[in-house]
């Protein structure tokens, strides 16, 4: 750990500016195999290009990716846009998506505490969870700590959990996980290029505020959301 900080430590002497976090929690059971999962990677894709177009948002926001298929496997720890090579995701496995979420959160506290040793300011974190499955680990001790820590984290607005529902996903479980004035929004169809670039936007909304000062407004979700009338 503390070689692991000397490393961080560097990094940020090299770039001082705030920055944005994001885990983004991947569904890659089996039941996304074929298209979902083919648009799944295309969509990561273009997140990472729309990210890398722009100056600023490609020194402050930084991105860890977490799957969840069979196994929990954090594939790409914290790294800004530059640095961020799309990986190819292959379906696969059950759904232990309440143990991908404690990933998660154990993954953004240990970034944190990394920002607070080396003096660097950031933003209210994002978790973003995209499934189309039913938590394989649900009614479990996993799952009830996996909601805990989303809605206390919410509450002390440690950071911003999004639940994204595709196909036949369990929207009402995922609902659990959602802080009750946020809830999981439904993926028309397989949009993923369009909810990644909206992704995009809005964290590049973000990261073009002063933390904790200003309160960015996000773009809508119309583009890829099944929005209730």
């Amino acid at each position: 750990m503390t070689d692991k900080l000397a490393f961080v430590g560097m990094e940020f002497v090299d770039n001082p500016e705030p920055r944005c976090p994001c885990v983004l929690l991947l569904d890659t059971s089996g039941s996304m195999r074929g298209e979902p999962i083919a648009a799944l990677n295309q969509g990561v894709e273009s997140l990472a290009e729309e990210l890398n177009s722009d100056p600023l948002a490609r020194e402050r926001i930084e991105l860890a990716v977490i799957t969840f298929g069979g196994d929990v496997q954090v594939v790409q720890d914290f790294v800004t846009p530059a640095s961020f090579l799309p990986p190819r995701f292959e379906a696969d496995g059950n759904t232990p998506m309440g143990r991908a979420v404690i990933t998660g959160c154990q993954l953004l506290e240990e970034r944190k505490r990394m920002y607070q040793a080396a003096g660097v300011n950031y933003f209210r974190p994002w978790i973003f969870l995209i499934t189309d499955g039913d938590p394989t680990d649900y009614n479990t001790n996993t799952w009830c700590q996996a909601v805990e820590l989303t809605r206390a984290a919410e509450a002390a607005k440690s950071f911003v959990f999004y639940g994204v529902a595709v196909n036949d996903a369990d929207q009402g479980k995922l609902n659990e996980l959602c802080a009750p004035h946020r809830p999981a929004e439904k993926l028309r169809g397989l949009s993923f290029s369009e909810l990644f670039s909206w992704l995009s936007c809005s964290l590049r909304s973000v990261s073009l505020a002063n933390p904790g000062v200003s309160r960015p407004t996000l773009p809508p979700m119309n583009s890829w959301a099944l929005l209730e009338a």
